[in-house]
């Protein structure tokens, strides 16, 4: 295929942004960003060193008193500038989206692309409305008022599944509210987060407040987070991995928003509409390959449902198409790499000795196995303790179990540690009232499953972490409230000053 793209000329001068500008590393090792779908590279690159984290923290630092001390109006102005940017670019970025991370071209051209697009537009928006509570005289003798400010530089980390929103989702509330940024990308699927911060310098935000470090997580990443001038981390990632961002970030006393894993609950009532249900599981479990934290993983379906919704999911899994990303008709792309796939697949294989595989459970063969393939898979028969039902598998795998009262099927929803998303479908409000109230999860939807918004908060309960990413929740992670108290009398000795030399005149 030819790369309409470029993209070694793209990034010639290097993949980290730096103040301004693209330079290259300088850890003295390379890192290829290899094509899922042909397991060829296609950009190779030097890492950041601990060296380059310093000099990007250090850029974001010179930046923040401006940038803080800019008007909301004016910063408002510039990241609408910056969604014309985005969707004037749209196209490159749809294409880079899909060759460093193998998803579908309509997934990103529908998807991926125009949800940055609109959460910068939301954003530029939401940049005016940093709000207090209106000032008063909560005390007889003093005026009060409560001011939200920017807090500093921010160190972020974002995940390799969806790369250019998830930059967005860390950028974008941080910068709003007047601080700046050094955001760590994974090293594997550095280019629209590269991009994205070029868009920015081009729609005229000012050099260093945004900045890309590509680097390891076990260097540039753990140096970012336990960084002293950083006041600030969000990681978006595995469980495992946020326990090691929160130790660290423990070390400096810094702010911290996790958002972690997930094994979200689809739970089908039996008055549901079976065909809905189906394509929403489908829809739900495949999105992204299945490489999505709210993906539908755990389906439990009310018994005299069950056995059709089984035949049901698996016919429809056999029509979905495996090919091509840059295809249009591609459905489904490869996973994003060889070695997540063998993880994939393991799960899959060990299950094998004790439920049943209904439909996929292989990676496909022909023209497609020089990539990172593997088939939809339907898993049945499963036992609610075991491994493939509890832990995050991250890939096109749905496990359904059937379920017989309705306490049975919220309990068993709310049976993993995770808590990130769920889905309920029933065609009676009271029933969905309840499993709404009683899921313990950040996100419930009705009668579907994965849509986001920008105006909507997003994250988690339990082991999916905490804070809000997305609408303008997100800016209680991005914001420091500080309550400033006027004293109104003009009078030198106060009444409770008596409580320290009160006997004397």
């Amino acid at each position: 295929m030819v790369d309409p793209f470029q993209v070694q000329e793209r990034f010639a001068a290097g993949a980290q942004f730096i103040g301004g500008q693209l330079r290259p590393g300088t850890s003295g090792r390379t890192q290829d960003v290899v094509n899922p779908a042909t397991g060829e590279p296609v950009l190779s690159y030097e890492l950041a060193s601990t060296a380059d984290v310093d000099a990007a923290v250090a850029a974001a630092a010179a930046a923040f008193p401006g940038w803080a001390g800019a008007t909301p109006g004016e910063r408002s102005d510039a990241l609408h500038r910056f969604a014309a940017v985005l969707a004037e670019e749209a196209g490159d970025f749809a294409y880079a989206e899909s060759l460093q991370c193998g998803k579908p071209i309509k997934l990103s051209t529908e998807f991926d692309v125009p949800g940055t697009v609109d959460n910068t537009a939301f954003f530029a928006g939401a940049a005016r409305h940093l709000e207090g509570v209106s000032a008063g005289e909560y005390s007889a003798d003093h005026t009060s008022y409560v001011r939200r400010e920017a807090i500093g530089v921010v160190g972020s980390i974002a995940p390799w599944n969806y790369p250019l929103q998830m930059a967005a989702w860390k950028i974008l509330p941080a910068v709003a509210a007047g601080n700046t940024i050094v955001l760590k990308p994974a090293e594997i699927t550095p280019l629209t987060s590269l991009m994205f911060a070029e868009a920015a310098r081009r729609a005229g935000l000012p050099d260093g407040v945004v900045n890309i470090v590509s680097g390891a997580g076990r260097d540039a990443g753990e140096h970012l987070v336990g960084h002293p001038d950083v006041v600030m981390t969000s990681f978006t990632g595995s469980t495992a991995v946020g326990k090691r961002v929160a130790e660290i970030a423990t070390g400096t006393v810094k702010r911290l928003h996790l958002e972690l894993g997930g094994k979200a609950p689809f739970l089908v009532f039996d008055d549901a509409d079976l065909e809905a249900a189906v394509n929403g599981a489908v829809a739900g479990s495949l999105i992204n390959s299945g490489q999505d934290c709210t993906a539908a993983t755990r389906a439990y379906v009310q018994r005299p449902l069950y056995d059709a919704f089984v035949a049901g999911v698996a016919e429809l899994m056999g029509t979905v198409r495996l090919g091509d990303p840059f295809d249009p008709a591609t459905d489904l792309g490869p996973l994003i790499s060889h070695t997540h796939r063998d993880r994939v697949a393991g799960f899959v294989e060990r299950a094998r000795g004790h439920a049943r595989i209904v439909t996929g459970g292989a990676a496909p063969r022909g023209e497609l196995t020089n990539g990172a393939y593997y088939l939809p898979t339907l898993i049945a028969g499963a036992a609610q303790d075991s491994e493939i039902v509890q832990s995050e598998i991250f890939g096109p795998v749905l496990v359904v179990l059937p379920f017989d009262a309705d306490d049975e099927g919220i309990r068993l929803a709310n049976d993993t540690p995770y808590g990130l998303a769920a889905s309920v479908w029933s065609r009676d409000v009271y029933r969905t009232g309840r499993a709404t109230r009683e899921i313990k999860a950040g996100c419930v939807w009705v009668n579907d499953h994965i849509p986001i918004i920008s105006d909507l908060p997003h994250g988690g309960y339990k082991a999916s972490g905490y804070g809000k990413d997305m609408s303008a929740y997100s800016f209680e992670e991005y914001t420091q409230v500080k309550h400033v108290m006027y004293d109104n009398t003009a009078v030198p000795r106060k009444d409770w000053h008596r409580t320290i030399f009160g006997d004397r005149p």
